[in-house]
């Protein structure tokens, strides 16, 4: 089932029980995927890589938005970005932890023979690579920087 069957089902649901946090970020998650359609040289579809990446910028989003109420003092604009961050991420894969991701890229430093800093992008781009949808870029980088310095 594509990810936009995967929408429209729990946008019913979510219709049904009334929950509108849920049924907020599910229209966000349909709209940028007809955004994504009929961009210039879209093809018939996203694919799976597309997708993923797509509802990681929409939890970023969210994420950003919601430290931004916090730290304006206003809970009340960030429990609704928290809330849809957590639908949202029912459709990503499940993420690595920590100890995972520096796992999987001691194991990319040794096999590539990567030192330094000067290493990195080569480093970032296997690691983005291999565990794209697993775990943030940012997170992805910090593990990096700190096993490459």
């Amino acid at each position: 089932m594509s990810l936009e069957a995967k929408i429209m089902d729990h946008m019913k649901e979510a219709m049904k029980a009334k929950d509108s946090v849920a049924l907020e970020a599910l229209r966000a998650i349909k709209s940028a995927i007809i955004l994504a359609k009929t961009e210039a040289g879209a093809g018939d579809g996203l694919s799976e890589d597309q997708e993923i990446k797509m509802l990681q910028r929409l939890v970023k989003m969210r994420k950003d938005s919601a430290e931004i109420f916090t730290t304006q003092n206003r809970p009340d604009l960030a429990e609704p970005e928290l809330a849809q961050i957590a639908v949202i991420e029912k459709f990503l894969p499940a993420q690595l932890s920590e100890e995972e991701v520096e796992a999987v890229i001691a194991k990319i430093i040794a096999e590539t023979g990567a030192t330094g800093i000067a290493s990195m992008g080569k480093v970032m781009g296997l690691a983005s690579a291999q565990i794209g949808g697993q775990a943030e870029g940012k997170v992805i980088s910090g593990i990096v920087k700190k096993l490459l310095v």
